[in-house]
């Protein structure tokens, strides 16, 4: 047996010792009435505080009962659906207007955001040598993990890093909202090189585009793209911005901000939530889910195909082995989820012109016949929904996008959200997020070592 062996089987009897010696009985948790996941019996998230950056509208309550409902999505009470109309409508850019609002409560004037886009590109360029020292120095074949790294390493280029004061903590927000899209493309192209045996470009900064036509400048290698494209990478990115102080990631933030930690240290810890494939990194699963789905199923129009393909998913004969329909079911929305209506709707229009018309198709079955294969197969009597990582992983596609890119995408979107969230907590929150946990232990009295014996 050679030594990575020997070590290895003594790893698989640490593991079978702690197994031995710890574990929960389900009924514990009803009988000391612990919220799992904070969340309340009825699913509903516990009440954790206050904000006015959004609302995630999915279910009405009469008679203490959840009654299903269409899913309404608010920033700062503007209905997303209208931000995203008038942008279309206006044929402009709506990310950086959308960040302005997250981040300070009302809608710009055009010389106001006309101010921030100019200081947003200001603050794209990393600061001198970081891209050199930070990331082509330490590759990473995961480009989440390159961002937290990223992210932490920024700390040591502050001149005043760990200043909670308002002004300072809005500096580095907006600083970090405009360099993370720009850390994002450096990983993917050093993650090429060192990773996948390809070719690696670096091009300059054009600080006077938008975020999404800078993103897919610096992800081709001829820096051509279309208006309609980058128009369409910036409607995910509006539509990905944020979604309340309750998800996992913003949550994440909410608690780091409330120790008083720094702003990149929270940060960070808001990206390796997000890297989660029961939050973010969905939508790369979805991906490869559906992928799975087009290799085993011949007929994409023969829905009993499509059927019992889901069917085996659920049953772990088929996706990764843990059940889940990746891409539905959501701890708010139940009717639908607002996100992956537009996202739809805009997937049918692009689909056509980018001969990806069957495929769409495929999503829309898929959709279609999810919610009957959880009841029928599973048993499960809960109202579902496709969420917003079923759809956005398809227009990525569309967009030519490589897969590892999907949920960095999320990220460098959802980073405005976070940085809004952190703001308000160190403004307003005032105590440390400190939940409780029963303890299970029993006292037991200490025995010498050389009294012990194994179980």
């Amino acid at each position: 047996m050679d030594t990575k062996d020997f070590y290895n089987n003594k790893l698989a009897e640490l593991c079978d010792e702690y197994r031995r010696h710890n574990g929960f009985n389900n009924e514990d948790y009803l009988t000391y009435g612990v919220k799992r996941g904070l969340r309340n019996p009825d699913g509903t998230g516990v009440m954790a505080g206050l904000t006015n950056i959004c609302n995630v509208h999915g279910f009405l309550i009469a008679d203490g009962e959840r009654i299903p409902d269409e899913g309404k999505l608010t920033y700062r009470g503007y209905d997303v659906n209208d931000i995203i109309d008038a942008c279309v409508k206006e044929d402009r850019f709506g990310f950086e207007e959308t960040v302005w609002l997250l981040l300070f409560g009302n809608l710009p004037d055009e010389a106001h955001l006309s101010r921030f886009k100019d200081i947003l590109g200001h603050y794209r360029e990393l600061p001198h040598n970081f891209a050199e020292d930070m990331i082509l120095k330490f590759p990473s074949e995961d480009i989440m993990n390159k961002l937290a790294h990223s992210v932490l390493g920024l700390y040591t280029t502050d001149p005043n890093p760990d200043d909670t004061s308002l002004e300072n903590t809005m500096r580095q927000s907006i600083q970090l909202i405009a360099s993370l899209p720009t850390i994002m493309t450096y990983a993917y192209q050093v993650k090429r090189r060192a990773f996948d045996k390809k070719s690696m470009f670096f091009h300059p900064v054009d600080l006077k585009l938008s975020t999404s036509e800078s993103i897919l400048r610096a992800l081709r290698f001829d820096m051509k793209f279309t208006d309609s494209e980058a128009k369409l990478l910036d409607l995910c990115m509006i539509l990905h911005a944020e979604h309340g102080g309750g998800n996992n990631s913003t949550f994440t933030t909410r608690v780091l901000s409330s120790s008083g930690t720094d702003t990149y240290s929270a940060i960070a810890a808001a990206i390796g939530s997000l890297k989660g494939p029961r939050h973010g990194g969905a939508n790369l699963r979805v991906r490869t889910m559906m992928n799975e789905l087009m290799e085993n199923v011949k007929d994409w129009k023969d829905e009993e195909q499509i059927y019992n393909f889901l069917a085996s998913v659920i049953r772990k004969e088929k996706g990764d082995g843990s059940g889940l329909i990746y891409g539905f079911g959501h701890a708010i929305y139940t009717l639908s989820d607002a996100r992956a209506v537009i996202l739809r709707k805009t997937a049918e229009k692009i689909a056509a012109e980018k001969d990806m018309t069957d495929e769409f198709e495929l999503y829309k079955t898929v959709e279609k016949l999810t919610p009957k294969v959880m009841k029928e197969v599973k048993g499960s009597s809960k109202v579902i929904c496709a969420n917003v990582d079923f759809y956005s992983g398809l227009v990525y596609d569309m967009l030519g996008i490589p897969s590892e890119m999907f949920t960095p995408l999320f990220a460098v979107s959802r980073i405005a959200g976070w940085c809004a969230h952190r703001i308000e907590e160190v403004t307003y929150g005032g105590r440390i997020i400190r939940p409780a946990y029963r303890s299970m232990v029993h006292n037991k009295e200490y025995i010498p070592l050389s009294g012990r014996t194994s179980d």
